[in-house]
């Protein structure tokens, strides 16, 4: 099952980057310049965090069958990145990759909380490979960028294709684990309590720190590279940066199983701090951009999956997707300004130190879940914390 839901996310994910592979192309083409083409980006965040929100406060991840919720949230997508290619113009191009954030809200948060049904002392590991496969799925359009030609049409024509067959999969071939979370009647409040809770709040600011830096990376990693004139296919080098991370959530997952959640992704943005203010100093020196890329490629995703598997373990069972939902809200919501922050800079100043200001999302990230740690007393680990979630407060 944890298979079908990473192949799942990962095929129904690969639409997010579509366009921000083949951004030179549309520049080109359309005669946009860097600020617009971030803007496309920046829209499916807006996208996303308009559909988790909404999800949020209909509390639809924790009423309607996660399946059927996933499935239809794929297929949608994939119609509304196939449009990139199809309406003329930057506005149009603007309204299809909203809606193709909107509708990724879907597919997501509820496929970690389908991961959490079938696993408590192992969490971390199963939703680190959820997140691990939607790593990769975003770094497919670098890929098929890098083999497939230049085409616009070809890598969003390829990323529809599989968000289809993601829906398709996740109809025929899954079904919940034998730890279901509690279903409850809809409930306007339920949003408001998972505020109230304090480590709610706590493992949500980390995770906002968290996203500060990581979807700019992602999103300009293939410019910053190509600025560099650093030796090879800057797309190719992004994807592998990119789908790197991958392995370093399913590796970040496992480890954080053993000595615990807090402390695996206080390590891992420190790590990731400290490259976003390294690459500066290395950038004509491309042997060791591209080591320092690589590992930043690891260090900047591999804490990601565990802010949600602290939030299963912290929230009412009630509440889980809710929480989620609300928690990848507020993420991705930060993710609009650091996305469009990154050209500017760049535009102003040059590339080369245009990165060192994500350092400060790992900083503020770390703060966090210091303060977390200092009120649990400890670190929770699947044996202190039993793996379940914590009475309402």
């Amino acid at each position: 099952m944890l298979g079908v839901l990473s192949l799942s996310v990962l095929a129904g994910m690969s639409v997010w980057f579509a366009q921000s592979a083949v951004a030179p192309e549309l520049q080109l083409r359309w005669g946009w310049s860097a600020t617009q083409v971030g803007w496309l980006t920046s829209a499916v965040q807006v996208g996303f965090v308009a559909g988790t929100l909404l999800a949020a406060i209909l509390n639809l991840a924790d009423i309607l069958p996660s399946r059927r919720y996933f499935a239809l949230s794929a297929l949608l997508a994939a119609g509304a990145n196939l449009l990139l290619v199809v309406l003329p113009g930057w506005e149009a191009a603007l309204v299809t990759r909203f809606l193709t954030g909107f509708f990724l809200a879907g597919v997501y948060p509820p496929a970690m909380k389908m991961a959490a049904t079938w696993f408590v002392s192992a969490r971390g590991l199963a939703i680190g490979t959820v997140v691990g496969a939607l790593t990769v799925g975003k770094a497919i359009p670098y890929l098929v960028h890098a083999l497939g030609g230049a085409d616009p049409g070809l890598v969003v024509g390829s990323t529809s294709v599989a968000a289809v067959g993601a829906a398709l999969l996740i109809l025929v071939a899954y079904r919940d684990g034998p730890n279901p979370f509690e279903r409850r009647p809809f409930r306007w409040a339920l949003a408001r309590e998972v505020f109230r809770i304090r480590e709610w709040r706590l493992v949500t600011a980390g995770y906002c720190g968290h996203m500060l830096e990581l979807y700019s990376y992602w999103t300009w990693l293939a410019a910053y590279l190509a600025a560099s004139q650093v030796v090879g296919e800057p797309s190719l080098l992004a994807f592998v940066a990119i789908a790197l991370g991958g392995a370093g959530c399913i590796w970040g997952g496992a480890v954080a199983d053993r000595i615990g959640r807090e402390r695996l992704v206080n390590r891992a943005m420190a790590v990731s701090g400290g490259c976003a203010l390294l690459v500066g100093f290395v950038f004509q020196i491309p042997w060791l951009l591209v080591g320092v890329a690589m590992i930043w490629g690891v260090a900047v995703i591999m804490d990601s999956a565990q802010f949600s598997a602290l939030v299963t373990e912290r929230v009412p069972s009630y509440a889980v997707g809710t929480a989620l939902t609300l928690q990848t809200s507020l993420g991705f919501a930060v993710t609009v300004a650091t996305v469009q922050l990154v050209p500017t800079l760049a535009e102003a100043f040059g590339w080369r130190w245009s990165f060192a200001i994500l350092a400060l999302g790992p900083a503020l990230g770390i703060a966090a879940i210091r303060r977390l740690g200092r009120g649990t007393g400890m670190a929770q680990t699947p044996e202190t914390s039993g793996g379940s979630a914590i009475p309402d407060r």
